[in-house]
């Protein structure tokens, strides 16, 4: 069995998760933690930040989402390596 297709197929999971969280902290970096509530402008920039809150919730789910099918996907690659190998050195013993 040649568990390089499969190998390549974690590792592209393994770079969205990468891409997410750095999508996520180019996103987060326009975030104003700071709400000026009596400032004239604070309509345009809580409206701002909401749709930049919106934003990261988004992220924040598919980054979520993509971080666990990449590793139960891990998991299982490995225990379908570590299976492979078994039969094999079973085959060479016999």
């Amino acid at each position: 069995m040649n568990i390089v297709p499969l190998l390549v197929l974690w590792v592209l999971l393994a770079l969205t998760v990468l891409a997410l969280f750095i999508w996520r902290k180019s996103v987060s970096s326009k975030e104003d933690d700071n709400l000026h509530v009596l400032d004239g402008a604070s309509v345009e920039k809580s409206a701002t930040q909401v749709a930049v809150a919106q934003k990261l919730d988004l992220i924040d789910k598919w980054g979520k989402i993509a971080t666990v099918v990449t590793l139960i996907y891990g998991v299982v690659l490995g225990g379908i390596y570590m299976y492979s190998s078994w039969i094999q050195n079973s085959r060479m013993g016999a």
